[in-house]
């Protein structure tokens, strides 16, 4: 029997530019159909930090750019920056 591989993706956004800072947000996104999550369908992150992901299997596959702020925008609200994109692959 042929396997096949399915890709589950995971967004974080942590506090700083650092794998091993805090949560802020998140996403999960199911690509083998087992699990269906959706926006504030939990109030506890995966995972207290991207380095606890990595440990647990996650792949890092894409982090977020340092670009800092414009002159006089250092202490305004924006969207959050340091997002980290993971990956694992699932045999279904």
């Amino acid at each position: 029997m042929k396997s096949e591989l399915r890709q589950k993706v995971l967004v974080l956004y942590l506090a700083t530019s650092a794998l091993d800072s805090g949560v802020k947000g998140w996403s999960v996104y199911d690509g083998t159909g087992r699990e269906s999550h959706t926006t504030g369908d939990s109030l506890e992150p995966p995972y207290e930090s991207g380095l606890d992901a990595l440990k647990d299997g996650w792949r890092l596959i894409q982090a977020s750019q340092l670009i800092p702020p414009a002159s006089g925008e250092e202490y305004t609200t924006s969207f959050m920056k340091y997002e980290f994109f993971f990956e694992k692959l699932e045999v279904i």
